[in-house]
């Protein structure tokens, strides 16, 4: 494969242009009801860092789990419906574990909390060297075991590759989803796909229109208008509907559709992440997932059902083997444009 400093999951989502562990106390009774991903995320916020560490969904309990660091944050999370577990590291530690983890400043790193074992889930890919290791490793030490480094198989990288999609006269990528602002239509990809503003084309070479938006590095968004009528541009990700938006949480049971891969399944494994993918391109924010893509995936949809949730940045692995992908929240790039899925 050959990555260039502008490859991602670069590809379109067919269809769419049709056109070590640490071991905690055990948890507090749950409570009788139980709190929706999205109210226990609030209360979090509410409680602030030092009281709280995250939250996710527990499928096999059904529950919503606030990680809590006193007996008070764990009342308040009772009362709001979800269930409080004790954790040594509080997010405010967490946070300044990642600040560290930044400061080393290393092409091929990647990290974000990891609620389910309260730690900084630091991971590297191949092209880190023993002398870089040692330095992250470093730079965290003060952080004792609320930092966790691994190394991942392959690179963390934008793949670009050529086939049926949406093409520049460069390379390719995916439709994430298909949105508008009244009657104008647009589609939204991965913000390196639209990177220097280029116009769009099928795989035939037929015009699709221009790119009107782009955000990356940071952010990893753009947005495509629809300016030949004659392209249909249905508001589904292939044969499943898209009718509303919605905030990952972990937890979350997810699906990835691309050109080159097709529908993928998977669950979302940490938010707010940071990736260094070298030559200055660092995007944070991004959502986490243990869902696969490869090379022409890049800007492709992930959803819940009908809910919209991000487009494809990048990774490592594949989908023989299995992997590591980062999104861009969804969110942002609607309210960003003014758009909305529909």
């Amino acid at each position: 494969m050959k990555i260039t400093r502008r490859a991602g999951l670069l590809a379109v989502t067919s269809g769419l242009v049709a056109v070590t562990a640490l071991t905690l106390p055990a948890a507090n009774a749950a409570p009788t009801a139980t709190a929706t991903p999205e109210a226990a995320a609030a209360v979090a916020t509410s409680l602030g860092t030092a009281a709280t560490a995250g939250s996710y969904y527990d499928a096999a309990s059904k529950t919503t789990v606030v990680n809590v660091t006193s007996a008070r944050a764990a009342d308040a999370v009772r009362a709001a419906g979800a269930t409080p577990r004790t954790v040594r590291f509080s997010s405010a530690v967490l946070d300044k574990a990642g600040e560290a983890a930044r400061s080393a400043d290393i092409a091929g790193s990647a990290w974000s909390v990891d609620p389910l074992t309260n730690k900084l889930a630091v991971s590297v890919d191949s092209r880190v060297t023993t002398a870089q290791l040692a330095k992250l490793t470093k730079a965290t030490a003060s952080y004792g075991d609320a930092v966790s480094i691994n190394r991942v198989a392959g690179k963390f990288s934008k793949l670009l590759s050529g086939g049926d999609a949406i093409y520049t006269s460069q390379w390719r990528c995916s439709v994430g989803f298909n949105v508008h602002n009244g009657n104008t239509y647009y589609f939204l990809t991965a913000g390196h796909c639209t990177e220097g503003y280029p116009a769009w084309t099928t795989s035939s070479g037929t015009s699709i229109g221009p790119t009107t938006g782009n955000s990356f590095p940071n952010n990893d968004y753009g947005i495509v208008r629809y300016d030949n009528a004659s392209i249909a541009h249905p508001g589904a990700v292939g044969s499943q509907d898209i009718a509303s938006a919605g905030n990952a949480y972990v937890g979350e049971p997810v699906k990835r559709r691309g050109s080159t891969t097709g529908i993928h399944s998977g669950s979302v494994t940490g938010l707010n992440a940071t990736v260094n993918y070298g030559g200055g391109d660092i995007v944070y924010g991004m959502i986490k997932t243990n869902v696969c893509a490869e090379p022409g995936d890049s800007g492709g949809s992930l959803y819940n059902g009908s809910i919209a949730v991000g487009l494809t940045s990048g990774g490592s692995g594949n989908c023989s083997s299995g992997g590591t992908t980062f999104f861009q929240p969804v969110t942002e790039a609607l309210s960003a444009y003014g758009v909305s899925v529909y």
